[in-house]
């Protein structure tokens, strides 16, 4: 067992009850104060984020050698790239100085622990590269039969590789951006020309993604016994798609302006170590893969996730709840296909999921599904509708594990939509 994962751990830090933060989480993120506004590196526990370049400060991490500039950097890249021997360090050393019995280090808290709602909290890594993935057989399915032959569903392709698409890392955001609804060219009526404007489709996509921990060199492949090697953690991801925009442009060469307008994410990257107790079989692959994609073990998590869409006005409503086990393909496979022909990877870059539906109406990850394309409207709790999403929704994923008394949680991705300009 990783020492900082015991479930028998408690803090001299309240926690409350049902919370993503326990001290059995401690994941890593970037934050600033309005007294401070020089972006460092934090960690979480229950409502409070640890100042970690001020705990280095007070010399609570002198034994680990980590540089002052790996907690004072703008994003976790740096500390990332020490390896996990430097991380998994870091996460245990503060593990136990959080616990109950190391009440001493308490006197000291008002130097490096900030209420959240006193916090701005920031993107945690610079993104270099972002790779979307097309993970999830029942999303896959519902695509195909709402745009295809439903008898042939997936492509010939699907269930010998991970599809995926390279996406546009500059325009991911941290969770609380807005996001302005994208213009472009749709062709809502296909007996006349295209035309240009907001989009009227815009939806989202329940994803979740990792950050990549190491790198590697141009022609230099990972397997998949290797790859969590190289994963250092994962986030919520939301990948914003404009569905009109995206029909119109996709053919020959896939998505383009219809994803690349924005795409959200949480702001704590909960490290594999901590994901570690929630392990569980995924499902079998049939026909069975090729070689290089086979693997042994547990590698897909027991994350349970759900969507809330809040109108501009009055209650929200959760639309999904889905859970990440349901991925037909996992991280490891993702990886070691990324890296099969020799594409060499960067510390930072981000793989997303792709979306992530389950079986029945209430687990499917986007409106596209959950309103089979606009046929079936959700009805939001004021008796409006929603077929696609609305100027002034804001739009919530959420993230947990739990098992054996113990939760773990990436809290949320929010995104409130903005008109087009």
């Amino acid at each position: 067992m990783i020492d900082a994962n015991n479930p028998a751990l408690e803090s001299w830090v309240e926690v409350p009850e049902n919370s993503d933060f326990p001290i059995q989480n401690l994941p890593f993120g970037i934050f600033r104060t309005p007294t401070n506004p020089a972006p460092r590196m934090c960690t979480r526990i229950g409502d409070f984020v640890v100042d970690l370049a001020v705990m280095n400060y007070l010399s609570l991490f002198e034994d680990l050698e980590i540089d002052n500039d790996v907690f004072t950097a703008s994003y976790l890249n740096d500390f990332i790239q020490l390896g996990k021997t430097k991380t998994r360090a870091l996460r245990n050393r503060l593990s136990n100085l959080l616990q109950k019995g190391n009440e001493e280090i308490s006197n000291l808290s008002w130097h490096f622990l900030h209420p959240i709602d006193k916090v701005e909290m920031l993107l945690p890594i610079k993104v270099g590269d972002y790779t979307d993935f097309y993970s999830s057989i029942e999303h896959a399915t519902n695509v195909g039969c709402l745009f295809r032959d439903p008898e042939n569903a997936l492509l010939p392709n699907w269930k010998h590789l991970p599809v995926g698409y390279h996406g546009r890392a500059s325009s991911i955001v941290a969770s609380g951006t807005p996001i302005t609804r994208p213009n472009g060219q749709t062709r809502p009526n296909s007996e006349e020309p295209p035309v240009f404007g907001p989009s009227k489709l815009l939806d989202f996509e329940l994803e979740m993604a990792f950050i990549v921990g190491r790198e590697t060199k141009l022609g230099q492949s990972v397997s998949t016994t290797e790859a969590e090697d190289y994963i250092f953690g994962m986030l919520l991801f939301n990948d914003w798609s404009a569905r009109d925009i995206q029909s119109w442009e996709y053919v020959p060469l896939g998505p383009f302006l219809g994803k690349s307008f924005a795409s959200t994410v949480s702001p704590w990257i909960v490290t594999l170590d901590a994901l570690d107790p929630f392990r569980v079989e995924g499902p079998v692959q049939d026909p069975a893969v090729l070689p290089y994609l086979q693997y042994e073990g547990k590698h897909n998590f027991d994350i349970a996730l759900e969507v809330e869409i809040k109108p501009e006005k009055g209650a929200g409503k959760v639309v999904s709840q889905s859970n990440f086990k349901f991925l037909y393909w996992n991280i490891c496979q993702q990886l070691a296909h990324h890296t099969s022909n020799g594409c060499n990877l960067n510390v930072g870059d981000l793989c997303a999921s792709g979306t992530i539906s389950g079986k029945d109406v209430n687990s499917y990850g986007s409106m596209l599904e959950i309103t089979w394309r606009g046929t079936k409207p959700v009805q939001m709790p004021d008796g409006s509708l929603r077929k696609f999403l609305h100027d002034g929704d804001t739009v919530i994923m959420r993230g947990h594990c739990a098992k054996n008394g113990v939760r773990i949680g990436f809290g949320e991705a929010v995104g409130t939509i903005l008109a087009a300009h």
